[in-house]
């Protein structure tokens, strides 16, 4: 257990950082899992409406959670399995 007054407030602060994370890092992978799953299901224009969403929570993660460069490289995975299955007329 921290001793120092200094150490005390590290301790704080890493734990709400420890939840805040979490959080970003189920949203980020259960967002995902549902775009696969719709994709899955052939229902492509509903994984559409979903993958702003699913890009907004990359991005918020990748304030602490993901790296920029890793943050880039989901959302570009994500949009280009999206397109791929794309039905085209």
């Amino acid at each position: 257990m921290p001793i120092t007054k200094s150490a005390k407030k590290a301790l704080r602060q890493s734990l709400r950082r420890r939840e805040k994370n979490l959080k970003r890092k189920e949203t980020v992978k259960n967002i995902t899992k549902k775009i696969k799953k719709l994709l899955s299901e052939g229902k492509t224009e509903e994984a559409k409406t979903l993958l702003p969403q699913a890009q907004k929570a990359i991005d918020k993660a990748a304030k602490g959670y993901l790296h920029h460069r890793a943050s880039n490289r989901k959302k570009s995975r994500l949009s280009a399995l999206v397109n791929k299955n794309q039905v085209r007329v």
